[in-house]
């Protein structure tokens, strides 16, 4: 039976209305990317107040690598909610945030002691992130790299590269962050090799940190292994292991955000380790929580012991609902049985979207990523790559009247992102990239890019 089932059309007269209560009780400027209502979700399909069941590809925004309502996850809440709701790490402790915090001290990558401090959420996970460097390093200053994002706080809108969409009116933004050029494969000058651009882009750095700022006043270098909202773009191997040389020449510590990244979502627990990197401070979030609210920073034990007594903390981190869920999707993600599907689905994902690239190589300029995280750039010339922003937009609308869900991304949001669940079935792999197919096809007959 297909997965997606539809009774109206996308989005349905009880999804517009209930949607019309939200934008009447809410800010307009709170983002909303769909129209569609949902009831309830499962799996990899989520069903709206209207009983229409569509295919989500976009995760909530790469937070549910192990699907909605998972039932290990669903029963440890419901066993936790029934114990403990909330008990403030600051005034006491529970056991199932010192289980986590061991969990992910064992998991994250190099023979270093670890240790883990537990937040809400992403932004929250980097900007705590800055303040340990910075407390550990004596130093100020952070690196960040164009196409960035690191979330919505004044710091980490700072560190966030796009304008527009996130940064435009909210300044000003915290001081101390230098931008330096990222390494972007599909964008690089004509008639230059990978290798060519990845090199000047290593000799690149050695020029940054004279000529934008001295490595002596950086308290770390903040990097995604693969760009979410930059549009899933994995940072070469041999850039990042410069970066690590760098950092351990100057004494920066080199902090992997793999919010959206991480978690097996590009086929290993950590994107960080397909290049045989270590970094000295990892924040994750986003797939940890199986939905729930909640972000950690993982680092070495000399580093993240840098700040005072009383220095860290929070009401809400390290929630006992949360710890719980996250140590529940642990158990399915640390599975090889389950890594193992994410690169089988990378696999079968990638070959439809080239497949598609090459019936459509005038509207489809690159597909790109790492593992199954992966994207499709939509240009208006391949030749002059220059961003189409509305096809992009008319693909998203396309594929949800059709009842599969995906979302944008891109400095340009000229990208069609895919975050679907890495558990996934070949039958809604195949369902779902048909309905891909069939809207880039109705989308290129319209704009006359077929």
């Amino acid at each position: 039976m297909p997965a997606i089932h539809l009774v109206t059309e996308l989005p349905g007269p009880k999804s517009r209305a209930l949607v019309a209560r939200r934008e009447a009780a809410m800010p307009s400027g709170a983002a909303k990317l769909t129209g569609l209502a949902i009831a309830h979700a499962h799996g990899a399909t989520m069903t709206d107040l209207d009983g229409n069941t569509v295919l989500d590809f976009a995760g909530g925004i790469g937070m549910l690598a192990v699907g909605h309502t998972p039932e290990n996850v669903v029963a440890a809440l419901q066993k936790q909610a029934a114990e403990l709701v909330h008990m403030c790490s600051i005034i006491a402790t529970h056991e199932s945030a010192v289980l986590l915090a061991e969990r992910l001290n064992a998991l994250a990558p190099g023979p270093a002691p670890k240790r883990t401090a537990l937040m809400n959420s992403g932004a929250e996970a980097l900007e705590t992130a800055v303040h340990i460097c910075r407390a550990s390093t004596k130093r100020q200053g952070v690196v960040v790299f164009e196409g960035a994002y690191h979330g919505r706080t004044n710091l980490t809108l700072a560190m966030t590269s796009k304008f527009n969409l996130f940064k435009k009116g909210f300044g000003p933004f915290a001081p101390e962050v230098y931008r330096l050029p990222f390494p972007t494969m599909y964008r690089r000058p004509p008639a230059t090799t990978e290798a060519e651009w990845i090199d000047w882009h290593c000799q690149q750095l050695d020029h940054s940190f004279t000529a934008y700022v001295d490595p002596t006043h950086v308290a770390c270098v903040v990097v995604e292994p693969v760009q979410g909202e930059g549009g899933f773009l994995p940072a070469p191997a041999a850039w990042l292991r410069k970066l690590r040389a760098l950092c351990d020449q100057h004494g920066m510590l080199l902090v992997a955000d793999e919010v959206q990244c991480g978690m097996g979502r590009t086929g290993k627990l950590w994107a960080c380790e397909h290049a045989g990197v270590v970094p000295d401070v990892i924040t994750t979030a986003k797939s940890l929580g199986a939905g729930m609210p909640i972000s950690a920073i993982v680092g070495r034990a000399d580093v993240m012991d840098a700040p005072h007594p009383g220095g860290l903390g929070g009401t809400y981190s390290g929630s006992p609902m949360a710890c719980v869920a996250a140590l529940a999707a642990l158990d399915i993600i640390t599975a090889p049985a389950f890594l193992a599907r994410a690169n089988e689905l990378a696999a079968m994902i990638r070959a439809r979207l080239e497949a598609l690239q090459a019936r459509f190589p005038r509207l489809i300029g690159d597909v790109r990523g790492l593992g199954p995280m992966l994207a499709i750039e939509l240009v208006k010339d391949p030749a002059t790559k220059e961003p189409w922003l509305e096809a992009t937009q008319a693909v998203n609308a396309e594929t949800l009247t059709r009842g599969l869900v995906t979302i944008r991304a891109g400095l340009y949001s000229n990208c069609v992102r895919l975050l679907p669940p890495l558990n996934l079935t070949d039958a809604e792999v195949s369902e779902a990239m048909d309905v891909l197919d069939a809207s880039v096809a109705a989308v290129a007959g319209r704009l006359g890019a077929a």
